[in-house]
């Protein structure tokens, strides 16, 4: 992957309240459409690198980290969906994008409802995955917990705890070995008051269902397996956006990392 900046130059966009949003793009000088990708929790744009690889033939990329993610600031303006939405289409007219596929996970996919929701005529296609209308009772508590680890034991142990609910069992079974590997990894990219401020504000969103508007053809993808989401509310995501609904069977909360190949192709088929 490659940034627009020059090569002397951070790929880094400063919002107007002066927060630095890091991004990285592909090919966004050519006539081919661009695809936006937007991090879940405590990812960065190091979550999206195989799948941009698959797809950069045929797509222009965009991929960032959201206030507070990975190597972007926290800022100063109170974290909010519409923030979210607000400092993508910052970005893009930075960027000079005038239209886009969005391809959002879990955190990424609300802020891709609520850009889609406020900024309908920059928006082609979204790919929603691992969200539900409204979360279910033993999601508000997981992430509950997840907080209240965070500030109690730290970054590392907060880490440790969201392991069997980010991914699928096959995927854990499979990854064993590696796994204090991923945690670190976790711990690299995540700063603990960033995450802490992020959390406390993903609790306070509204239900997708109460801002859901302007819609534009979706693909809401949801895993079987998948603590956080059920197919359930997933299946009335879909309801609610006139789109359609794919399950992965097996797959637990990271579609792209758990299942690559299988997320890439349901990406070509629906935005082709």
């Amino acid at each position: 992957m490659r940034s627009v900046v020059n090569d002397h130059e951070m790929p880094y966009f400063k919002t107007n309240d002066g927060c630095s949003i890091y991004f990285e793009t592909c090919d966004l000088e050519s006539s081919k459409p661009v695809i936006i990708f937007l991090n879940g929790t405590m990812q960065d744009t190091l979550y999206w690198r195989s799948c941009a690889n698959s797809l950069k033939e045929r797509f222009s990329l965009l991929m960032y980290d959201a206030r507070a993610q990975g190597q972007s600031d926290p800022g100063n303006r109170k974290l909010s969906l519409q923030c979210h939405a607000s400092d993508l289409n910052a970005l893009a007219d930075h960027l000079n994008i005038q239209k886009a596929h969005l391809v959002g996970i879990s955190h990424g996919a609300r802020v891709a409802i609520a850009y889609t929701t406020d900024f309908p005529d920059r928006v082609d296609r979204v790919v929603l995955c691992s969200i539900g209308a409204k979360p279910t009772c033993r999601s508000s508590l997981i992430l509950k917990s997840w907080l209240e680890i965070l500030k109690t034991s730290g970054l590392e142990a907060m880490a440790w705890a969201s392991l069997p609910v980010a991914f699928g069992e096959n995927f854990l079974k499979q990854k064993e070995r590696i796994l204090p590997d991923i945690v670190k990894s976790i711990v690299k990219r995540n700063r603990e008051d960033s995450l802490i401020a992020h959390l406390e504000s993903v609790a306070s969103y509204p239900p997708l269902s109460k801002i859901v508007r302007n819609f534009k053809p979706c693909l809401v993808l949801s895993g079987s397996d998948d603590p956080l989401v059920s197919e359930e509310e997933a299946k009335e995501l879909a309801i609610l956006c006139s789109g359609q609904h794919k399950s992965f069977i097996g797959a637990g909360h990271s579609l792209p990392a758990e299942a690559p190949e299988l997320f890439a192709e349901s990406l070509l088929d629906f935005l082709l």
